[in-house]
């Protein structure tokens, strides 16, 4: 996916977060974050927005935390958020292709890493709040594209569970795969230790875990928003995944 695309997923998903939390209202409970109302996942998903925008729009080289939202509820708060995530849309998308500017994970510019994360953290967040309205994940799964998904799955694997922070580990040598069986090459193998997880998308070797399903399905799991499809080997690992993986 280019740039171009990821910023078209961006606009709709934030949009249709928007929609989605507009019908459930403030006080909805969040099934796939319980300890979250849909006030909470405005707050948190509007407040990474801006935190996003500015890095882009300020060219800032350098990490600066995350800003706690402001004071808001009901329809001001709902405006805040669809204000912010407005302003990233057109901030990236007028974002020259050689932006320089701090960002956390490996990309081809700092723009591809923007545009990517911020479509995928939205996503997800969309889900969110599609479910606070009642709609299962799975049904929502069906609405997300299997390329999109896939690319989600490389960057939670590549990406984030590359980092010192991921906290996925195992005492001696493991091997988690990880399958979308409805795209091909969509496959990851996840070396695990004592030390961050190692990833690499191919399906070689042994395993002592696998991990397949559905992309868009598949993507949602992984983060926390599905059980996990299905799985043959050693389910420990599995569980392992379910119980440390979550990114802060």
């Amino acid at each position: 996916m280019d740039t171009a695309e990821f910023i078209r997923s961006l606009d709709r998903e934030g949009r249709s977060l928007a929609a989605a939390a507009a019908e459930a209202g403030p006080d909805a409970k969040v099934p796939t974050c319980p300890d979250w109302q849909v006030r909470d996942l405005l707050r948190h998903t509007g407040s990474v927005h801006r935190w996003a925008t500015s890095f882009v729009a300020e060219g800032s080289p350098s990490f600066r935390p995350l800003e706690g939202p402001p004071e808001l509820d009901g329809d001001a708060l709902l405006e805040w958020f669809r204000e912010g995530h407005l302003r990233l849309v057109d901030t990236l998308s007028a974002a020259p292709p050689d932006l320089r500017c701090w960002h956390f994970l490996p990309a081809p510019s700092a723009l591809a890493f923007w545009t990517r994360r911020q479509a995928h953290e939205t996503a997800v967040h969309r889900v969110d709040a599609e479910s606070a309205r009642g709609r299962a994940p799975e049904e929502i799964a069906r609405d997300i594209a299997v390329d999109f998904a896939a690319d989600g799955i490389d960057e939670l694997l590549r990406g984030f569970h590359a980092r010192e922070k991921s906290r996925v580990r195992t005492d001696g040598p493991r091997v988690l795969r990880v399958r979308a069986t409805d795209t091909p090459d969509a496959v990851w193998t996840v070396r695990l230790s004592s030390e961050s997880p190692v990833t690499e998308r191919n399906g070689e070797g042994d395993a002592d875990c696998e991990v397949s399903g559905p992309a868009a399905p598949l993507y949602l799991s992984l983060w926390n928003r599905l059980p996990l499809p299905a799985v043959t080997g050693d389910a420990a690992l599995a569980t392992l995944w379910r119980e440390t993986s979550a990114v802060n």
